[in-house]
């Protein structure tokens, strides 16, 4: 009797087949669908195998399978099966993130076996706006951080990650791949900071950018300058650039725990939309 699913990485023609299902949920699947936008299905330009699950030879759901293991649009099945190949394949990401309930269950099969992580963040509100913000004034020193600036905005960034999530992006290899990433975002004109007297206050990044939405990351705000507001203009300022020149929907998603950005945010016109979920290994 022949089987009517199968999983597998799926190959570099399938492309049109692969954003058809990205597309289903546009916002949820941003951070992938850049990537894949941007490098095609390759896996070393796309730093990570694509695992596809398929009924009757059609395919219906993926994994992304690289730094972080991300289920996408990712039905019961389809998370069983992806949770399986990784557990055959052992650990190699850093972490397992995406929308909270397919994240959930593919975590509960993994746990056993890739257990215990060093954290893990059940629930991390997913925000959108399609508006730039009508009753906060955009900050107008907040700007575009030049590619001859690396050296400026990266001690911001190493700074907004460690605090963010608990250990230096620099271990390891010595930040060469967040180095990349820091500079590849630069170069595209995605990285936003406030700069007052050589030292970067405020930063975000446009992390992941596609024609239907984008995802705002990193926002950060230098311990010093905290309680000014800086985080409300600087995200209008942010919102500003990316819903006029980026996409009709800008979105990002927070700690449920972080009650003060989660304010800051709704004040900006974000509001909830669903929830991911984190596990940091």
């Amino acid at each position: 009797m022949l089987t009517t699913t199968s999983t597998r990485v799926v190959d570099p023609g399938e492309l049109d087949d692969v954003l058809a299902v990205l597309g289903r949920e546009p916002v949820n699947n941003a951070f992938i669908a850049s990537r894949v936008h941007a490098a095609g299905l390759d896996a070393v330009r796309l730093g990570g195998e694509m695992w596809g699950w398929y009924q009757r030879g059609r395919l219906k759901s993926l994994c992304y399978a690289g730094a972080n293991l991300v289920p996408l649009c990712a039905c019961p099945e389809a998370v069983r099966a992806f949770a399986e190949r990784a557990r055959r394949q052992g650990r190699r990401c850093s972490s397992i993130v995406g929308p909270a309930e397919p994240t959930a269950a593919l975590w509960s099969y993994l746990e056993p076996h890739w257990g215990p992580a060093r954290d893990v963040r059940r629930r991390q509100p997913l925000m959108v706006t399609e508006e730039v913000p009508r009753d906060v004034k955009p900050d107008p020193l907040v700007r575009r951080i030049r590619k001859d600036e690396m050296d400026l905005v990266l001690p911001a960034c190493v700074a907004m990650f460690t605090e963010e999530v608990g250990v230096s992006p620099l271990a390891g290899d010595g930040g060469l791949v967040y180095q990349s990433r820091v500079a590849e975002l630069v170069g595209s004109g995605r990285s936003f900071a406030r700069v007052e007297n050589g030292e970067v206050v405020f930063k975000a990044e446009i992390g992941a950018a596609t024609p239907h939405a984008c995802q705002i990351q990193g926002v950060w705000v230098a311990p010093a300058h905290r309680g000014q507001g800086l985080s409300e203009s600087g995200m209008a300022a942010v919102l500003r650039y990316a819903l006029n020149e980026v996409a009709p929907v800008a979105s990002l998603y927070v700690n449920d725990f972080n009650d003060a950005a989660r304010a800051t945010y709704r004040r900006v016109g974000f509001r909830e939309v669903g929830a991911f979920m984190s596990v940091l290994f």
